[in-house]
């Protein structure tokens, strides 16, 4: 996915600003270019796991799909952990055309990764940073 650096930027400040839960999200593309970043509140707010409302999720996709776009990414943070899909992301990937971005606060930087889960498999998905 190719994604703008005032993109990956806004994702960051979310999770900065949500931490030391995890924050959570929807991330909007055409042609597989990240257009618009759809921010949403962790139901759970938990820093182990995140959790977007049914009804959230679902104005958010009707924007998306109203605005003739596609989900292009879900994301979320690791405010503790490497960007790594733990165990419940994997279980809960309902999304298979979706890239997977998770933005991990662990390290002295920012750490931005995307992933394809499917079928409980994981394999990196190249971010391009425009």
């Amino acid at each position: 996915m190719r994604i703008s650096k005032q993109l990956v930027d806004e994702l960051i400040d979310h999770a900065r600003s949500e931490a030391p839960i995890e924050c959570c999200g929807m991330i909007a593309s055409r042609d597989g270019a990240a257009v618009r970043v759809y921010r949403a509140t962790n139901a759970a707010a938990s820093p182990l796991r995140y959790e977007i409302d049914g009804a959230e999720q679902y104005r958010i996709q009707m924007e998306i799909e109203d605005a003739d776009l596609d989900l292009g990414a879900i994301y979320h943070s690791h405010t503790r952990t490497e960007p790594y899909p733990s165990q419940t992301d994997i279980n809960l990937a309902f999304y298979p055309d979706a890239v997977y971005v998770i933005v991990g606060l662990a390290g002295d930087r920012p750490d931005v990764r995307g992933y394809e889960i499917r079928d409980g498999q994981v394999q990196e998905a190249a971010l391009e940073v425009e």
